[in-house]
């Protein structure tokens, strides 16, 4: 079997290098590691690359590759010349404007490859420790009573009669 990690050195490829060494060595695959260089920058091989596929050591077989033009293009035609049955790629999580201005590679190859793509999200940022809750219980915004939520229960079950009560005084009122 034949896998294919296609890394643009950022972040998110850093887990999904991981995620395709693991699988080449679960399935005793030959990775290839294929960066893609825009058409018109210098398609020389990348230090990054040859960093990656020597930090890989002996643990599985490994080739790599430089393309020029556009990534997700040339990721696609590199599976189909090299017979690749699944292509491992890194993703941003890109959302809204981003997305729409700078696209997703990632998206785009799974769209129109020859074989089953993985897409490995980036890792979370790292979130600020939780705020801790103030002593004591809470207090419900109706009564003022002791609560675990913001309105206690027996002022919620009041709310919600009185609302059900209220909506069939209106559909009488509408019959009539």
């Amino acid at each position: 079997m034949e896998i294919l990690f296609a890394t643009d050195f950022s972040e998110a490829s850093e887990a999904a290098a991981r995620t395709a060494l693991d699988y080449a060595r679960r399935f005793g695959a030959r990775l290839h590691l294929l960066h893609v260089t825009w058409a018109g920058t210098d398609p020389t091989m990348p230090a990054g690359l040859a960093k990656l596929a020597k930090d890989l050591g002996d643990s599985v077989p490994v080739v790599t590759a430089v393309e020029s033009g556009a990534p997700a293009a040339q990721i696609v035609r590199y599976a189909e010349r090299k017979g690749i049955g699944l292509i491992v790629l890194g993703t941003h999580g890109r959302t809204g404007v981003s997305r729409a201005l700078v696209g997703s590679v990632a998206e785009r190859v799974v769209r129109i490859a020859p074989c089953p793509v993985l897409t490995v999200p980036a890792p979370a940022p790292a979130v600020a420790a939780p705020v801790e809750e103030a002593a004591g219980p809470w207090r419900c915004l109706v009564c003022a009573a002791p609560s675990d939520d913001l309105i206690c229960s027996p002022c919620r079950a009041r709310i919600r009669g009185e609302a059900v009560e209220r909506k069939q005084r209106d559909e009488r009122a509408g019959r009539a």
